[in-house]
């Protein structure tokens, strides 16, 4: 097999070529790919063990700020704005305009446009589920 390589000089580019059996360059091809990949997992984890340890070392420091910003936050902010009651074994009326967030009294239009609301929000097709 005949390999061309290029030379960088003053004057230019040359290309030099040889003639290098194919099993020996494919052995060495082979061994120096191998290197290079062990050289570059050893380098990842050496990198994921030093970040992973300085992001222990920041959690430690940052620890108490972030319970007082937890504490701090209103109770509200985490209970998103659906009935979390649980269920009775035959669904009222009042358990129903809870769950579609109307009042119990509300016109068949209100309940059609809740429904159709919420059904649109929980659609397996939109790619989010609320």
């Amino acid at each position: 097999m005949l390999v061309v390589a290029a030379s960088l000089c003053g004057r230019g580019v040359e290309l030099v070529g040889w003639d290098v059996p194919r099993s020996r360059w494919k052995q060495r091809s082979r061994a120096g790919t191998m290197a290079s990949t062990v050289v570059a997992v050893g380098l990842t984890i050496a990198a994921a063990g030093f970040a992973g340890r300085y992001a222990l070392q920041a959690m430690k420091h940052m620890e108490p700020q972030v319970k007082q910003a937890f504490q701090s936050l209103p109770k509200s902010a985490f209970s998103g704005g659906y009935y979390r009651g649980g269920f009775e074994p035959k669904m009222t009326k009042r358990e129903a305009a809870l769950i579609l967030g109307v009042s119990p009294t509300a016109n068949k239009g209100k309940i059609r446009d809740a429904h159709r609301r919420i059904m649109l929000l929980n659609h397996p097709d939109k790619g989010k589920y609320h």
